[in-house]
């Protein structure tokens, strides 16, 4: 029993000699923190109040948004927070989570709107979509103060819209002439003929027009409409002459080896053009001296007259270029499709294929008197009539996939103005950022106004 009471003693002191030497720890450790603390406390606070960095939170319903980047631009005054780049238009600012990060923790932040005044906790949703804001910026010691006005920009303006208005209300009194518009020496050339006379005026930006002297050279009954240029000379085949000019003034007879039936387009730096061979026609090009047949097999009807042409390169970098609708021979209304194409990948004929779209891809109605253009990488045909003679107004087709297949374009973002009357045989443009739209007629008179419209981003800087 004694040796037993002696054990229980012993175990009892060194249970004893254990606490107090956790008690010692403690007490260390207590006394390491009260100096930490103390140095803490006796840190100077920081007198920067200077904001480093601003964003908006991602928000899913908002695309975009966080990817919006903010330029600070310290000023003696007021400091500014601006983008540069605008955000997509009809970007909601509406419920956003302003984000901020600055040089030392400030002692305090708050930011001001015409409808709220928030001391800012980094999840605040604000009305980011009213000014003036600020943003106030108070240092840790207080003695420092400094404010940022935030200026969000978003753009104003419908990425998607076309914009269209009216340079020139008319060249000339409008009349029953036969026109065409084309591009020479880096200016507009609108060349009228009344059946007797041939008028010639010039202009440099499509609004401002000077008459030109009467042209020389060229042959009785001349049909202006089927000229075309190469942007430095025009062309105009009759008979058995091609007709060139770099002046619109002066023009040169060039006999050639087989009769013209009607002048093509200028496409991948040549001179294109239909002749007539032993009752069939035959595609050639025009080399400045002589005509050449290029083998390109015409297997179907091809249109002689009011039909438009278009060249572009495709989207993998083919030259491409297109005839559409116009008059056959027999005088039928076509709804064809002529697709030519070059690429040194072509192993047959030089590189040049032609096919005719309307074959096996769905057709449209029959047109002539249309006009088209590329631009935004989209084919856009305007005006023109159908078989029947009724005109298609102010409504533009559009072809995404390089002619196969056409749909009418959103009227809502792209049609032309309500001024702009029905009509064909009006001369279409793409220059620059610009599409222009050049007189035309319709059942009554042929107008000379001039027409310029734009897609509103198709100079915008894509991110």
């Amino acid at each position: 029993m004694i040796i037993k009471t002696f054990a229980a003693a012993k175990v009892q002191k060194k249970n004893e000699m254990r606490k107090f030497f956790y008690i010692i720890v403690c007490i260390f450790l207590l006394g390491m923190t009260s100096c930490e603390q103390s140095s803490r406390t006796s840190t100077q606070k920081s007198s920067v109040a200077e904001l480093t960095s601003f964003t908006f939170a991602k928000n899913d319903t908002i695309p975009g948004l966080a990817k919006a980047v903010f330029t600070i631009e310290e000023r003696i005054d007021t400091g500014f927070v601006w983008n540069k780049d605008s955000m997509l238009y009809g970007t909601s600012l509406k419920r956003v989570v302003p984000k901020f990060t600055f040089a030392a923790t400030p002692g305090a932040a708050y930011l001001t709107t015409p409808d709220t005044v928030m001391l800012l906790t980094g999840y605040d949703t604000l009305d980011f979509s009213k000014e003036p804001i600020y943003l106030n910026v108070r240092s840790q010691d207080t003695k420092t103060i400094k404010v940022y006005q935030i200026h969000p920009t978003v753009h104003q303006s419908d990425p998607d819209l076309y914009v269209w208005d009216v340079l020139n209300e008319g060249v000339y009194p409008n009349d029953d002439s036969e026109q065409k518009v084309m591009l020479l020496g880096g200016n507009f050339l609108m060349i009228s003929s009344n059946g007797y006379e041939i008028d010639l005026y010039s202009s440099a930006n499509g609004e401002d027009w000077s008459p030109l002297s009467a042209p020389t050279g060229l042959p009785i009954g001349t049909k202006v409409r089927q000229m075309i240029s190469d942007g430095e000379t025009l062309y105009y085949g009759q008979d058995s002459s091609v007709y060139t000019s770099d002046d619109a003034i002066t023009w040169t007879e060039h006999k050639t080896n087989y009769p013209v039936r009607t002048m093509l387009m200028y496409w991948n730096e040549e001179i294109w053009l239909l002749t007539e061979q032993k009752e069939q026609y035959e595609i050639a090009t025009f080399d400045g001296d002589s005509v050449e047949l290029r083998n390109l097999l015409i297997d179907g009807e091809f249109p002689i007259s009011d039909f438009a042409t278009v060249s572009f390169f495709n989207a993998s970098g083919r030259e491409r270029a297109m005839i559409i609708g116009g008059f056959a021979e027999n005088g039928k209304s076509l709804n064809t499709r002529w697709n030519f194409e070059y690429s040194h990948h072509i192993k047959e004929n030089g590189g040049y294929r032609i096919q005719e779209f309307s074959i096996d891809r769905p057709k449209f109605t029959s047109l002539t008197g249309i006009s088209t253009v590329y631009y935004n990488n989209q084919l856009l045909l305007f005006g023109g009539v159908d078989s029947s003679m009724n005109y298609f107004g102010r409504d533009i087709m559009v072809s995404n996939n390089e002619g196969l297949t056409w749909t009418a374009a959103d009227s809502t973002k792209n049609q032309l103005p309500e001024a702009y009357q029905a009509r064909q045989k009006q001369s279409a443009i793409a220059v620059d950022d610009y599409i222009y739209l050049f007189g035309g007629q319709d059942a009554h008179m042929t107008y000379s106004d001039v027409y310029r419209g734009k897609l509103n981003s198709i100079n915008w800087i894509k991110k």
